[in-house]
Formats: C-alpha cells, sequence, structure tokens
C-alpha cells in the first residue's frame, strides 16, 4: 500500500523535475518567480504571436488526425520580400518533449533555424503535436478530458507526424525533408518504419538522436525512473502535465523554496551544455513550458527500464488485447529504407541520446547516416546554442544541399560520412570505433 503523503511528496518532486526538463533553461531564481511561468493559453496562433513580429511572412494550417486531433502547422516563407522567387524543398520541424513548434523560433533570428531556413530559401513547416498549445482542439473531446490526453509518443509518430507529413505532402506536391531534435526524433524514426509515411520523405536530420535510452547518463531522470513516480501519477489520476498551470507553479515554487536542492538541476537532467543563450531565459519562459501527458512520460520512462525500442506497455493481458501479443511490437528501424539519406548531430555531453544506445540504433539501421559528432554539446546545445548555425546547421544544410530538390536513386551521395570536432584523442578513438562497427 502506497504510503499518501510520501507519494505526494515524490510526485511533486517529480513534476517539479520535468518542467526542468522540458525548458532547460532555468535557474533557481527564475523557478521561484511564478510570474516568469504563468501565462494564459494564447487567443492568436504561432504566426500572429511569435514569427511575424519578427518581420517573416507565416500562415497557420490545420490537419486533424485519424483519432480527432486538430493540428496546428504553420508555413514560413523568408523576408526578403522577393515572393516570386520559387520555393525550395519543404522542410517539417518536429520539435522536442514539453517544447512546441515556437522552440525553432527561440533565439534571433540569425541563430534560430527556423529563421535561418526560410531566409536560405526552404518552404518551413512548423510541427506542434497533441497537447501543446497550438494543437490543443479536439472534435469531440476536450483538454479537460481525461481521454484527451490518453496517448503516448507512439500515437504522436503513428498518428500525428505522420498526419502533417501527409499534408504539408499533399500542399506541395514533393516529398519534404524532417529536421527533429530529441522526442522529435523518436517519433521520426518510428514513423520511418511504417511504408506509408516514408515514402512521402526525401531526407531526414536529427538532432540528439534517441531510440534506445538503457544507457543514458542523467542523473535525476534515473533516479524517478527508478521511483517509478510516471507510474504513481498514473494512478493518482494524474493525466496532463501542464507546468502553466496554478498548481503546477504552485509545485515548483514550494520544491525550490528550501525543500529541494535545486542546484545544477539542468546538468543532472541533461548534461552539461556548453553554449547555452542564457540572456533570454525571460524571453524562453514566455512559451515554454507546454504541456504533455503523463502516459507520454510514462512511455519514455519504460524504454529506459526495459531497454527496448517498442511501443506502449500496457501489461501482458492488456497487450494482448491491443496488440494481439504478450509484448508491444517493436519498431524495426531495420525497416527504414536503405534509400533514405539520414544525418545526425549528436555531442560529447549528451546524457540523453547516450553513444552506446545511438550505436545500437545505427547497427539495425540499413542506411549509414552522415554523422556530425561536437564534443562539447550538450542536449540543449542543438537547439538554443549561440553557435549552433555555425557548428550545427550549416553542415546540416549542406547534407540538405547536396541532395537537391529531388533525390533520384542515381544521384545519391554515399552515405556515412562523419565529421567531428574534439581535441580529445580517446573520443576521436571512439567514433571511429562507431564508424567501424556501422560500416
Amino acid at each position: 500500500m502506497v504510503d499518501t503523503p510520501a507519494a505526494l511528496v515524490a510526485v511533486m518532486l517529480a513534476l517539479f523535475s520535468i518542467v526542468l526538463l522540458s525548458s532547460a533553461m532555468n535557474s533557481v531564481e527564475d523557478f521561484t518567480d511564478a510570474s516568469n511561468l504563468r501565462r494564459k493559453s494564447p487567443e492568436a496562433g504561432l504566426c500572429a504571436q511569435f514569427i511575424e513580429p519578427s518581420g517573416f511572412p507565416c500562415s497557420e494550417h490545420k490537419t486533424q488526425t485519424k483519432d480527432g486531433f486538430i493540428l496546428g502547422i504553420q508555413r514560413v516563407s523568408s523576408n526578403s520580400g522577393n515572393f516570386r522567387r520559387q520555393r525550395g524543398p519543404p522542410v517539417l520541424l518536429i520539435h522536442g518533449l514539453f517544447v512546441a513548434g515556437d522552440a525553432w523560433f527561440l533565439n534571433t533570428p540569425n541563430q534560430s533555424l527556423g529563421f535561418i531556413l526560410a531566409n536560405r530559401g526552404f518552404d518551413v513547416w512548423v510541427g506542434n503535436v497533441r497537447g501543446t498549445r497550438w494543437s490543443q482542439s479536439h472534435v469531440s473531446l476536450s483538454e479537460k478530458d481525461r481521454e484527451f490526453w490518453d496517448w503516448s509518443w507512439q500515437e504522436l509518430a503513428l498518428y500525428d507526424l505522420g498526419e502533417m507529413i501527409r499534408y504539408v505532402y499533399s500542399v506541395t506536391n514533393s516529398r519534404l525533408f524532417i529536421i527533429g531534435h530529441s522526442q522529435g526524433t523518436i517519433i521520426s524514426l518510428a514513423a520511418f518504419t511504417q511504408p506509408d509515411i516514408v515514402e512521402m520523405v526525401g531526407a531526414a536530420a536529427l538532432l540528439c538522436p534517441i531510440t534506445y535510452m538503457k544507457h543514458i547518463t542523467a542523473r535525476l531522470p534515473l533516479r524517478l525512473v527508478k521511483m517509478h513516480l510516471d507510474q504513481v501519477m498514473l494512478e493518482m489520476g494524474i493525466h496532463q502535465l501542464n507546468f502553466k498551470s496554478d498548481w503546477g507553479t504552485s509545485i515548483m515554487d514550494m520544491m525550490c523554496n528550501g525543500h529541494v536542492d535545486c542546484d545544477d538541476l539542468l546538468t543532472s537532467f541533461t548534461g552539461k551544455n556548453c553554449c547555452f543563450n542564457s540572456s533570454r531565459i525571460d524571453f524562453y519562459l514566455e512559451y515554454e513550458p507546454h504541456p504533455s501527458s503523463a502516459k507520454n512520460l510514462n512511455h519514455l520512462f519504460q524504454m529506459i527500464r526495459e531497454g527496448t525500442f517498442a511501443m506502449y506497455d500496457y501489461g501482458m493481458w492488456k497487450n494482448m488485447k491491443h496488440y494481439g501479443q504478450l509484448k508491444p511490437p517493436k519498431f524495426d528501424l531495420s525497416q527504414i529504407p536503405s534509400t533514405l539519406p539520414l544525418w545526425m548531430g549528436y555531442g560529447g555531453n549528451d546524457a540523453f541520446a547516450d553513444i552506446t544506445d545511438l550505436q545500437h540504433a545505427l547497427k539495425e539501421l540499413q542506411a549509414k547516416p552522415d554523422l556530425l559528432y561536437l564534443e562539447n554539446y550538450g542536449h540543449i546545445d542543438f537547439l538554443l546554442s549561440t553557435r549552433s548555425r555555425e557548428d550545427v546547421y550549416d553542415r546540416m544544410l549542406a547534407f540538405f544541399n547536396s541532395l537537391g530538390t529531388f533525390i533520384k536513386e542515381e544521384d545519391k551521395p554515399e552515405r556515412g560520412v562523419i565529421f567531428w570536432e574534439t581535441t580529445d584523442f580517446d573520443k576521436c578513438e571512439e567514433v571511429f570505433d562507431l564508424t567501424r562497427s556501422i560500416a
């Protein structure tokens, strides 16, 4: 039997810790100021609130998933004013956990990937998965309904991303490029195992790629996994994780007000980030974090406990009902076509996208991805580093540009190119060992 007061304290610790992971941009002082976190749900869309004020033309789009969720998608153009210029290849941006499409525009226009892509001539589409503030509608459910939050990243991959890809493909009549970060890479790789989805994708670039999570080194998440706090939350009827609600803000205020050691929690969650733009924290906190579901967190924790890249585990008997087998089916990475060009960027200080887990995934892939290894980069640096354009984005765009707008089989460059940036000889050897293992 669970001791209720102890469980409540444990849950509050879990919830407080989760928001630090999601925002990845905090100090103790920032989170103890409730006014920085509390923000009413915006009436205007992402275009009007965020992108157009920076001078970039933007249009709002909506599409409906098979299970009834209404997803918001934005289309962004260059701010050059040359509207007659033919659009380049379509690129769909897929965000990570507890953030949304605005994550690609959090830095200045010359540092944010969404703006950079638009000014480089790409046809930029911004995805927002269900539950985030830009995708909080359903044909029959309200966000107050328990059923509204009955999903994990499995549905994000097979329904949300699948539908967003179909929508962009139907509008542009062109296969599209996919760029994902963190959870965005999980759902991308899972979706690419589905033939009806991957056939509409021309190439993909994955920042901090995650499939297997058995070897993550993030200290606090590992502690929370061992405490089974995700399961406690579900047992207590917590289905929505919304840290901009009054109770979410109160929990964070209380936990950082002398009850928990809040020093260096960002490093404990994500690993050391070398180049995070801390000067824009107040601006970040106006938009982050976005809601997600407790079931989604439970699914991610299952991956850490079980070391699998598989569908949601309901338990043996419910698995029989959902899948017709005792264990959840695995997402088979070998089903991703060898003809799909892949580019992956990962860092030596990333406590989530561990090199051992990455190696496991690379061995299962048919294709040889192009790899960029940055020794001093952590999990958040690939999205919010002050040097991400020079360190990451220019190299990613060189990969896309090498493919051309229309990718023909005979014109595809040889896969398996590796770049690295490190002064540590042992790290170089580690990268070369990884290369040889997938050759």
